[in-house]
């Protein structure tokens, strides 16, 4: 049953009930959200007297035994609770005997018999803010503070019953009041809710019957009021239809009643309609329904209509997507009497920045999430420091981006593509945002280098040139595309006496999530971001919790440019929170990633099992770059350090182990370490550094642990190894020879500055093809001779996406990138890329 006003508000109080005494609890549930959820609890002072998780997969235990057990908490490994629908006896009684207060189930998907939740004296809860299945019953609810918060709410008349009045997103309309009965029995329910501290911003009042006081629909959302006077937030609201909108919008959005026309308004009106009637003859009367297009208008008659109200009403501002997105006479009226008004002008950005003076200028950080075209706080208030590599400090504190948060950013992007102007707008259009954002990055480019450099350790001009130029490149090549996207016809058979017509249409896929890694920040933003939007979708980005500063900023910049509200969402945060939901988000239709294999495999997993999205994976890799002895020699030894030592070895297509032809060898190892000695360690913002620091201390340590490795195997140390005798994260660029097949540098992708050498025999041309393709991998490869024909038969062989020849790192933007094997599958770059983010519908006409 939907809640009514009387019914539920009367209810409503804010009060907080705090439980005055530690509770025994029993979790119920996996993951690493689970092991974090037992942690919180932990540090809390609860005690856990039982941890109930899924047995061991491979031998390996699920991380929340892992925490449980190291703690020394009960931990049961049930594989079920039931058996045919009913509960197993045995499993049920040692559950009860651990006598738990109250169940906490994290993430909880398995289905838990009714007499294990009812068991506690407090029921149980659900530590996920978006679902709360009905079958848990009334003692479940949805509990959505923070760990260190615990804002549950009981209401006296209802005993045991528990409710919580501080949700991150809807519930269950039988166990908590969110559900509001308005204007004879049509329903809007509330999502993003949080209890409001501090006082309450001036805004328009809206009666709610039954409730304490008026609600308040102020900028910020729509405010509600408990019988005790403390308030509660609002976000967003959500109508029968399905349409979401700002509750700070409620009063114009077409969903209160019609804006109330003055006599002045009513006579404009008027003269308006003859203006409708002049344009659309052959009607005989303009109704308030008389739908302008449906009427036969076309083009021209927009551009006459536009220019005939402005000629007739001087000074309003209107444009020609306005009668697209406004095609009744009823509609239009309402939406040009707004306009008038001043009511739908754009809320000029609010940006907190974070503010540095570095590289002679002053540059401008914006460090919260970026939701529905605005920037604000993560919903539980959390944040995290990101670090400069440099020296180790502190750039800012970054908005650290919650469940709740994701839903609410994929909400907004469905709504903008399916409601607002982005989805409906004329692809030429869609280009010329897209153009005016590449021109905006462009006009930002030296800031946005700066940020690049001291937020991920790119060395200035190559962050200037390569991380931000190729991104201004890629919106630009992109932007061209979005006009050109066709499809084809395609002859079928014909069965007398009809004939047929069978074409094809390429349409956007819907919300897409992007979660992109650190090495190249921005770039990757581009090459991905760049494709979906010119597709026509809209998206919710993930970008690497270590370097967050470059989207964010990215993020301003597209208000700048005009892309609609709810287009881009950027969501700062962790994989395992950020990232997991998103891969498991069901009105997400489709997930472009770039990262690790491990975590691809995991993210193609939970895309599938969720609602079987698209997938595009850009994973690790191991690339071959083969060097025989009649190569340029002096090309080789340029572009074989480029390939290993280039973005600081950070570079995902980077040769992770040369292979050099024996009589060349030692020359080519001698010249290496030549160039090594000469090369500038420091500052990335000195122009004349060379090599940076890598991108954080994690990253650091495993690379001088992946050098340690080496050495105990029996490769042979030429150069490096060592961290750098300075502060901040730097390390040593590193040579490595004798590397034999076998050894785990041979094999494993060091994703930093350590070139792995190995000798093949002379002429051994299939020999050492056979040993560059014995990997898991295939993202790229290269090789280097003069011998055309052999510079064929190698690249014809090399099983990897990418093969370069007498060079290496030659991407471009209207060339296809993406691997092969376990370096994943789908193509960033070139109209490859487009059709990622594109469906083919197939539409069959008889006639």
């Amino acid at each position: 049953m939907l809640w009514t006003a009387s019914q539920v508000l009367r209810k409503f109080s804010t009060s907080s009930h705090y439980y005055q005494n530690k509770l025994k609890l029993a979790i119920i549930g996996q993951s690493l959200f689970g092991q974090e959820v037992y942690s919180n609890l932990r540090k809390q002072g609860h005690k856990v007297v039982g941890v109930f998780t899924v047995p061991d997969k491979d031998g390996k235990a699920d991380p929340l035994a892992v925490a449980a057990e190291k703690d020394g908490t009960p931990v049961f490994k049930f594989p079920r609770w039931r058996v045919k629908g009913k509960p197993i006896p045995e499993v049920v009684d040692a559950y009860k005997a651990v006598g738990a207060e109250l169940n906490v189930m994290p993430f909880c998907s398995q289905f838990i018999p009714m007499n294990v939740i009812d068991n506690p004296k407090h029921g149980s809860i659900i530590y996920h803010p978006s679902i709360l299945p009905l079958h848990r019953g009334a003692s479940a609810i949805n509990w959505a503070a923070t760990f260190s918060s615990r804002q549950v709410h009981s209401t006296p008349q209802e005993g045991a019953r528990t409710r919580c009045y501080s949700p991150i997103y809807e519930c269950e309309p039988t166990d908590t009041e969110q559900v509001w009965e308005r204007n004879g029995g049509r329903s809007v329910t509330f999502y993003g809710s949080s209890m409001l501290g501090g006082s309450v911003a001036a805004g328009q009042p809206l009666e709610i019957e039954g409730a304490a006081q008026p609600g308040i629909v102020t900028k910020n959302g729509l405010v509600l009021y408990g019988t005790d006077g403390k308030a509660l937030l609002v976000k967003n609201l959500q109508f029968e239809d399905g349409k979401m909108i700002p509750a700070s919008k409620y009063f114009s959005s077409g969903e209160s009643s019609s804006v109330e026309l003055t006599d002045d308004e009513k006579k404009m009106a008027e003269e308006i309609r003859n203006i409708w009637k002049g344009i659309l003859s052959n009607v005989p009367a303009v109704e308030d329904t008389t739908d302008f297009f449906k009427s036969g208008a076309a083009s021209m008659d927009v551009v006459r209509l536009v220019e005939e109200v402005k000629q007739k009403c001087a000074g309003v501002q209107l444009q020609n997507e306005d009668v697209y997105m406004a095609t009744t006479f009823q509609d239009f009226i309402q939406m040009f009497v707004r306009k008038l008004r001043g009511e739908d002008q754009e809320e000029e950005l609010v940006v907190d920045y974070a503010t540095k003076d570095v590289n002679n200028m002053t540059v401008k950080m914006p460090y919260q999430c970026f939701i529905n075209g605005s920037f604000e706080d993560a919903e539980n208030g959390k944040t995290y420091d990101t670090i400069n590599p440099t020296d180790g400090s502190v750039i800012c504190k970054v908005s650290y981006a919650s469940v709740g948060d994701v839903d609410r950013a994929v909400a907004a992007a469905k709504e903008a593509y399916e409601v607002g102007p982005w989805g409906r707008m004329n692809p030429r259009d869609r280009g010329s945002l897209l153009y005016k954002l590449a021109d905006l990055m462009e006009e930002h480019q030296e800031e946005l280098a700066t940020i690049e450099s001291i937020d991920s350790g790119a060395v200035y001009t190559l962050a200037l040139k390569t991380h931000v130029g190729m991104s201004i490149q890629t919106f630009r090549y992109f932007a061209g595309w979005c006009d050109k996207i066709q499809g084809k016809t395609i002859p079928i058979n014909q069965a007398r006496p009809n004939r047929n017509l069978t074409f094809t249409k390429k349409e956007p896929l819907g919300v897409c999530a992007i979660v992109i890694p650190w090495n190249y920040p921005l770039m990757m933003l581009a090459w991905k971001s760049a494709a979906c939007l010119a597709a026509g979708n809209t998206l919710v980005l993930k970008p690497a919790q270590v370097t967050p500063l470059t989207a964010l900023k990215f993020a301003e910049l597209s208000v700048k440019a005009g892309i609609p509200k709810g287009v881009i969402n950027i969501l700062p945060g962790s994989g395992g929170m950020v990232g997991q939901r998103l891969s498991d988000h069901p009105d997400i239709r489709k997930l472009g990633f770039t990262g690790s294999t491990p975590i691809g495999k995991q993210i193609m997993k939970s895309c599938a099992v969720s609602n079987l999205k698209k997938v595009s994976l850009e994973l690790g890799g191991k690339s071959p770059l083969i060097i025989f002895s009649d190569c340029d020699m002096d090309k080789a030894v340029r572009m074989g350090m480029s390939s290993v030592y280039f973005n600081k070895g950070e570079n995902c297509i980077a040769a992770g182990r040369l292979f050099v032809e024996e009589s060349i060898h030692d020359e080519f190892i001698s010249r290496v370490v030549e160039e090594l000695k000469k090369m500038k360690i420091g500052d990335p913002l000195d122009r004349s550094t060379d090599h940076g620091p890598q991108n954080h201390k994690a990253h650091l340590d495993k690379l001088l642990e992946y050098c340690e490795i080496g050495l105990k195997e029996g490769a042979t140390l030429v150069y490096g190894g060592k961290q750098v005798d300075r502060p901040g994260f730097f390390m040593e660029p590193t040579v490595f020879t004798d590397v034999e097949d076998h050894m785990f540098i041979a094999k494993e992708e060091s994703f930093g500055p350590v070139m792995v050498v190995s000798k093949f025999s002379n002429g051994d041309v299939d020999g050492v093809l056979q040993r560059a393709n014995d990997t898991e991998y295939g993202l790229a490869s290269g090789v280097f001779t003069r011998d055309i024909n052999k510079a064929m038969y190698v690249s014809e062989r090399l099983e990897a996406g990418t093969v370069f020849v007498n060079t290496y790192n030659k991407t471009d933007v209207a060339s296809p990138f993406g691997g092969f094997k376990q370096s994943g599958f789908g193509k960033d770059l070139g109209e490859d890329a487009l059709m990622e983010y594109l469906k083919t519908k197939a539409v069959t006409v008889e006639y």
